[in-house]
């Protein structure tokens, strides 16, 4: 019957509506929810007409669904560890109660995050989400992990009291020795230098190096002894190289040729020899055959003009910061920084697709599509933003403009539903 079809419509109008209230409801509820996906509401209208000259209303249905691919906009924090994803792409996270219990973790995802070390130095949020990354090894380098699984996924852990120290393998030196003293009748004394170098467990030790002047009986011989000693072996040489200046106009002062008592054979192509200190092997860079830097034979001064090596003493670290591109990089107080794990960017074919979870998180499903961990910056991703939040997506103004709308018409269905009502109490009293 055609009266009790609009009864239908009205009361699935009702349902329908209150459906979009409560998607309005829950939108303004979280307008201050960091990461918050706004939810909507379509209607589709029901035809069960039959075109047989009655109408029968077939009212309305509703479906919900989160705009999950809908960014708010970000806002600047104090934090270096509060994350926000600019452009496409999620953080991979899980739940730090799976990682406490040591069973399989939740490969979940968010697009923002304030993550903060916990107990255990896990860089967790405050509602319990773990930051997941690929660990660095100690050098420094990610290795290669499969990017379409969670396989060599882990939750980034910082260890405040950790420590660092880097080795020496280089160093390098530029030294004017005096040519008067490799002319005959010099006195022949020889010119002390000690370098400072860091062994493999970041102490402090020493490379002592002597030049020895070769005085001839008349002339000049532009020749000096190096002889290379190591305090970490006991004061041992662990090198010794003859030393042969050029005199010649234009070139004059500049090295001519180096030849290898002991030690390492002098590279001619870097202009490196190579002593084998107690920790292993040190380049000691002396320049390369007439260079006018490195070790220099001119005027009748001994002049260390510049020395300077790598690595560095054992220091604490003092702070962590995520990069662009997803690097999490510790800062030690020897001036040191290290990267210590790889923050991937996490990405499906259809965003609107994932499952929502408590707390601003989302899981794969069978219609957002497979996911794929790429570098963020690279491909469809976008970068990671340190020192950020990304607010609710939630516009307050158009929600109750649409709170407004959906009131009145709750009202008119409500109507219908009334009118319908005094029409069939009218059809009954047809028989009084």
């Amino acid at each position: 019957m055609t009266i009790s079809s609009s009864l239908n419509a009205g009361v699935a109008g009702l349902a329908a509506n209150a459906s979009k209230l409560a998607t309005i409801s829950d939108n303004i509820a979280n307008s201050s929810t960091y990461g918050y996906k706004r939810a909507v509401t379509d209607f589709h209208s029901m035809v069960i007409d039959s075109g047989l000259g009655s109408y029968s209303a077939g009212g309305v249905r509703a479906t919900t669904q989160r705009l999950i691919d809908e960014r708010g906009p970000l806002v600047s924090t104090e934090n270096a560890t509060d994350l926000a994803v600019r452009g496409r792409g999620m953080l991979p996270v899980s739940d730090s109660s799976a990682i406490s219990a040591g069973g399989d973790l939740p490969f979940k995802l968010a697009s923002t995050g304030s993550f903060r070390p916990d107990a255990d130095g896990f860089l967790t949020t405050s509602s319990g989400l773990t930051l997941m990354g690929w660990a660095a090894n100690p050098d420094g380098t990610v290795p290669t992990y499969p990017r379409d699984t969670t396989g060599g996924l882990e939750p980034v852990q910082i260890n405040s009291n950790q420590f660092v120290g880097n080795a020496t393998t280089e160093v390098d030196l530029a030294v004017n020795l005096p040519a008067t003293e490799t002319q005959a009748g010099a006195s022949g004394a020889t010119q002390d230098l000690s370098v400072e170098y860091f062994d493999n467990l970041g102490k402090s030790e020493s490379l002592s190096i002597t030049f020895n002047p070769t005085v001839p009986g008349s002339g000049a011989s532009n020749e000096w002894t190096m002889v290379v000693e190591d305090s970490a072996s006991g004061g041992a040489v662990v090198g010794e190289y003859t030393l042969t200046f050029d005199d010649t106009r234009g070139q004059g002062g500049r090295l001519l040729s180096v030849a290898s008592v002991s030690g390492g054979p002098y590279d001619p192509a870097n202009g490196t020899v190579q002593v084998g200190a107690n920790g292993g092997p040190i380049d000691i860079d002396i320049g390369t055959l007439g260079d006018p830097g490195g070790l220099t034979q001119l005027s009748d001064s001994f002049a260390p003009v510049s020395i300077s090596k790598n690595g560095s003493p054992v220091g604490n670290m003092t702070s962590v910061e995520v990069d662009p591109n997803g690097n999490v990089r510790a800062s030690f107080d020897n001036g040191m920084s290290r990267l210590i794990y790889k923050v991937p960017l996490a990405d499906v074919p259809n965003p609107n697709g994932l499952q929502t979870q408590d707390n601003q998180s989302y899981t794969v499903t069978p219609d957002s599509g497979s996911f794929f961990l790429w570098d963020a910056g690279d491909g469809p991703t976008g970068d990671v933003v340190s020192f950020a939040r990304e607010e609710s997506a939630t516009d307050v103004a158009g929600e109750l403009t649409q709170l407004i709308q959906t009131q009145r018409a709750y009202s008119s269905n409500a109507k219908v539903i009334q009118t319908v009502d005094e029409m069939l109490q009218e059809t009954t009293n047809i028989k009084r």
